[in-house]
């Protein structure tokens, strides 16, 4: 029995029946399957029985638009990563800018070009399949990573994230759906890797992210990781002779964080925090945060 190669599906939505018929003849030729919709409605009655793997979208349309439309798919997290393309007659830069907030990777000009058209669905294809092999890569590897915009939302996670997520009260959901802020995001300033504090889980161990980095000019990529703080807690308490707020005191200084986030973790002042550690110095035999954070480090690594 022969194999018959799986068609890319691409999805026209344009009211304007004759445009629609040059792109269904066009994309056919092409070697794609072609779905149509009349209207944005029609468009995502389709989405709901199909998944395409990219969308041709008319932005200007009767009712709901095409910038609409496309806001609503990408509320979907089975649709985040399918490419929609703008076909406008717009030409202002705030319509560009409108098409590309709402989700969309690229805009052609009506009267579209048949053979321009087939050019950019390949090439859009053609990342969005790299895309998704990454995504599929981290998951099969178990990691535990997750990648939000600079306003704190995310976009995707992996499945091993998205269950610490859960596990920490951030979604309710079966899956951690894009859209979702993360709980504790500040605003950003130019430059600036983002500081989210810990948040407990249901079994005592605490979630905390950390800033892996830039990975596209509005995509921010973090891990996601469980710790229990009493067993480190105790670990530092017994090995270096601290008091039990000390020892809290100190392992978030290993960890990094500045005095005014464990201020924050531990629901105290700043003025105390440097209390704290300026008697941990003493009894550490250190003079500086750098000495007192490696000694940290190399206690709970070893």
């Amino acid at each position: 029995m022969s194999l018959v190669e799986r068609r890319d599906i691409v999805l026209v939505v344009d009211d304007a029946p004759g445009t629609l018929g040059l792109l269904n003849d066009t994309l056919e030729g092409a070697g794609y399957m072609v779905l149509v919709a009349q209207s944005a409605a029609a468009a995502m009655a389709v989405i709901e029985r199909i998944t395409p793997d990219i969308v041709l979208m008319d932005a200007v349309m009767p009712g709901m638009d095409g910038f609409e439309a496309c806001r609503r798919m990408k509320r979907n997290a089975t649709l985040l990563s399918v490419p929609v393309i703008f076909m406008t007659g717009l030409t202002e830069s705030e319509d560009v800018v409108r098409g590309f907030d709402a989700g969309g990777v690229d805009y052609v000009i009506k009267p579209v070009v048949p053979d321009e058209v087939v050019a950019r669905i390949s090439a859009h294809l053609a990342n969005a399949r790299l895309t998704r092999s990454a995504h599929a890569a981290l998951d099969v590897a178990g990691r535990f990573l997750l990648a939000v915009d600079r306003e704190g939302i995310l976009l995707w996670a992996t499945p091993q994230a998205a269950g610490l997520l859960r596990a920490a009260g951030a979604t309710g959901e079966a899956d951690a759906p894009a859209g979702l802020r993360l709980p504790g995001w500040a605003p950003l300033a130019p430059g600036e890797a983002p500081r989210l504090p810990p948040v407990p889980l249901p079994d005592g161990r605490r979630a905390e992210f950390h800033h892996v980095g830039q990975i596209a000019p509005d995509e921010l990529l973090l891990r996601i990781t469980a710790s229990d703080p009493r067993a480190e807690e105790t670990l530092l308490r017994e090995r270096l002779g601290l008091t039990a707020r000390e020892a809290e005191v100190l392992l978030w200084l290993g960890r990094g964080k500045s005095n005014r986030d464990i201020a924050e973790i531990l629901v105290m002042s700043p003025r105390t925090v440097n209390k704290h550690l300026e008697t941990v110095f003493t009894k550490l035999g250190v003079e500086n945060r750098a000495s007192a954070a490696a000694l940290a480090v190399r206690v709970l690594g070893g």
